[in-house]
């Protein structure tokens, strides 16, 4: 590993002293003022997404921005309580611009995404991508980054306990969503129902989630979507950042503190952070404190770089470490924030090179890093590990973006990744194995009058080798390709109303548990058999949406409908222990699945907000019996309600001062996998969250944000469709079947930023 740190950080001061006078360099200055008064806005970002750059205005409303390339970026304006303005600035021409916001209204924001040929406006995307902004993000009381995300419409979590989140979207999880972080593909065993995602969620400034197949630009397994974490924003030049924040809970005790700092000194960048994190036992009233649900959370990143007009190049270190307890259905009056048997132990390394050069009108984007996954299950011995994994993951992506000409805009690449895993313990789940995977890719993107068409072409191949271990795994090889695609289309029938349609192809290979697995699984209480017949799974999804904006009301409708050949998932076997554990077993059928979200934000006044979303998803097992019609772990339908009331705007001490009341109703769900008990029907329950939050300013400048949270008000008592810990044991004391989630819990979190 050190080798590669070394190698690493070479070729970044040698790409610095090679590029740095292949262009010319571009400085960017302006004024942003509030559209209502003509006062200048002071705080305001300005952002170029391509460039990795940006700044914040001053007191009296100016910004500046030197060393930028002199080529054509977006740039985007943004401001709590105010619309986003993104323009398209010719920076070899265009050197000044002022900019006027208006306060925000029910008016959909122009927002800039990850598209299939690069940044593009969301509003251009044929498929529905859902962003999470910073406010969002810092607003929300969570566990985890999966568990903030997870109150978007379409988007659920499966859950073992409060630590332990893995991302749901329109139904479909586990290997089928891609998690991006650092710019490459997070991989860390994420094949087990109970493995959480390695990410540290105060490092993470906001969040992208693409709905559906999207393998063309992250690879096979991207069936269900992508989900796109961003982090910290590189600092303004000339300017270093220290920032610090801290989180209370009251339910499980949990205590959050984080430390950033950063800063950039004439193109050099650099950004250091540490969060710590902990939490006791859980508690609702059924259960009392449910044992083993305790953990203890720390993470350290660090990333060194240059920011020029020829590009950058960025040498990205991290590491976290994850010590959850493992719930097996005990409860008890007390609680404790130390590990006790069962437990686990999760450390992820991870090195990241991430450059974009900047050639001719176009950009070069290359990317390699290094991963290192250590899972480890403690049952027995504090000291010695049962199970214990070790995964080394190398990811490689190398794609060409073409400067939009003559309305079109082109992007080609390739990328893959190749694995290698071992079992160091003396007990095993799945064999020891390497991966090798590649594919290429094409995509475009066309605008012509009101009509915006977007698609491309992948091909994938996936080279899988499973190494025997004594008579509990036999050897294997196994190769896997196909071609994926997708062609859409934007039609704005008038300049607030805009229909959309899409066509895709998804693909996934089987992964090494599902084809090999033979071994308790501690998390998910069940002992696991793999299938070494697995065909790959392939889809076909349509995708077909609605908007319509006012400045007072927008209305969004999303549908899809997703048929998936050989969908593959566990299968309780009828009267089968062994080791005294239900056996499950991998097996596959095809599958379809349809549904949809729906939302309504009315803005009756300017500080009044109340939005409304539904999501469904009906899942099903094509000609099979009405016990094996449904597919497992499918989401309820969810109907939420957010009710928020700006008190304080543009204040001169407390300022985006505001309370919301929020409501999440979870619909029975009655279609689910009954055969062989395989699971239960789950009843309907509310839940009443509130909020309020503010920031304070001395002398104009912000220097703390405080949020206070309510979730589960009033204590309500349910478990969720895709808790784990339904299936755990029965509660003799109350007669109820398995645990239950969290109950009523406040949150108190605080915001100290420093400038210096």
């Amino acid at each position: 590993m050190k080798k590669i740190m070394v190698m690493l950080l070479i070729q970044m001061i040698i790409i610095g002293a090679w590029a740095e006078p292949m262009r010319e360099s571009a400085t960017f200055t302006g004024q942003v003022t509030d559209a209502s008064d003509g006062k200048p806005l002071i705080g305001v970002t300005i952002y170029f997404p391509e460039l990795r750059q940006g700044t914040t205005t001053d007191t009296d409303g100016n910004f500046k921005l030197s060393g930028l390339p002199a080529k054509k970026a977006e740039v985007q304006v943004s401001y709590l309580g105010h619309q986003t303005i993104v323009k398209i600035i010719d920076l070899s021409q265009t050197q000044h611009m002022n900019f006027v916001l208006k306060e925000s209204n029910a008016l959909i924001n122009e927002v800039v995404v990850t598209g299939l040929t690069g940044h593009t406006l969301m509003k251009d995307s044929p498929t529905p991508i859902s962003v999470i902004s910073t406010q969002q993000l810092v607003s929300t009381s969570s566990t985890n980054i999966i568990d903030a995300l997870s109150h978007q419409p379409g988007i659920s979590q499966l859950t073992t306990g409060s630590g332990i989140s893995k991302p749901i979207i329109r139904g479909l999880g586990s290997n089928r969503v891609v998690v991006v972080n650092d710019g490459i593909r997070q991989e860390g065993n994420q094949w087990g129902a109970e493995h959480g995602i390695e990410i540290d969620g105060n490092g993470i400034s906001s969040a992208e989630i693409l709905k559906g197949p999207a393998s063309l630009m992250y690879g096979s397994d991207a069936m269900a979507g992508v989900i796109v974490f961003h982090g910290d924003q590189i600092a303004p030049n000339h300017t270093m950042q220290a920032n610090l924040s801290s989180e209370y809970q009251t339910n499980n005790g949990l205590f959050d503190y984080s430390v950033n700092f950063k800063g950039n000194e004439n193109g050099f960048v650099w950004n250091g952070r540490w969060s710590d994190k902990m939490a006791h036992d859980y508690k609702n009233k059924y259960d009392n404190y449910v044992q083993g649900s305790q953990f203890r959370e720390r993470a350290a990143e660090a990333m060194a770089g240059l920011n020029k007009n020829w590009g950058f190049s960025h040498l990205c270190l991290s590491y976290y470490h994850l010590t959850p307890g493992i719930i097996e259905g005990e409860r008890g009056d007390t609680y404790s924030y130390s590990k006790e048997l069962p437990f686990q132990q999760v450390h992820h390394y991870k090195v990241v090179s991430d450059n974009s050069f900047y050639i001719g009108d176009g950009t070069l984007k290359a990317t390699l890093a290094y991963q290192q996954n250590r899972r480890q299950e403690y049952e027995e011995s504090m000291d010695e590990a049962g199970l214990d994994f070790q995964l080394h993951t190398i990811n490689y992506d190398l794609k060409y973006l073409i400067a939009e000409h003559s309305n079109w805009k082109i992007a080609t690449g390739v990328n893959g990744m190749y694995q290698r895993s071992l079992n160091h313990g003396d007990e095993y789940l799945i064999p020891a194995y390497q991966l090798f995977d590649i594919g290429v890719f094409g995509t475009t993107t066309y605008k012509t009058g009101k009509w915006t068409l977007s698609g491309g072409l992948r091909y994938d191949h996936r080279h899988l080798h499973s190494f025997a271990l004594e008579e509990q795994f036999d050897q294997f090889s196994r190769n896997f390709s196909n071609i994926t695609g997708s062609a859409g289309a934007v039609y704005e029938i008038q300049p607030n109303m805009n229909v959309r349609v899409n066509l895709s192809r998804g693909f996934r290979a089987p992964n090494l548990s599902e084809l090999a697995s033979n071994g308790v699984h501690e998390g998910s209480v069940q002992y696991e058999l793999g299938n070494h017949d697995l065909k790959p799974e392939n889809s076909w999804q349509i995708d077909a949406g609605w908007d319509y904006t006012t400045p007072k009301v927008t209305l969004q409708l999303s549908l899809f409908s997703n048929w998936i050949n050989n969908y593959i998932f566990t299968e309780k076997l009828e009267g089968i222990q062994i080791e005294g554990y239900d056996t499950y077993q991998y097996t596959q059928g095809h599958a379809r699945l349809m549904g949809g979200e729906c939302s309504i934000d009315w803005h009756p006044i300017e500080q009044l907000h109340w939005q409304n979303a539904f999501s469904y998803v009906n899942a099903v097992q094509l000609n099979q019996p009405e016990d094996r019609k449904y597919l497992p772990f499918t989401p309820a339908p969810k109907w939420t309600s957010d009710f928020r009331y700006d008190i304080i705007r543009d204040g001169k001490v407390l300022d985006n001062t505001y309370i919301n009341i929020n409501m999440e109703c979870h619909l029975k769900q009655d279609h689910y996998y009954a055969y062989n008990d395989t699971e239960t029907a789950t009843p309907s329950y509310t839940l009443v969250n509130i909020g309020m939050g503010t920031d304070l300013k001395i002398k104009g400048k912000k220097r703390a944000s405080l949020y206070i949270t309510a979730n589960n008000l009033f204590d309500r008592a349910y478990q969720d469709h895709l808790s784990r810990l339904k299936y755990t044991t029965y509660n003799p004391e109350n007669g109820k079947m398995g645990i239950y989630n969290m109950g009523r819990n406040f949150g108190f979190k605080l915001l100290i930023p420093i400038l210096m």
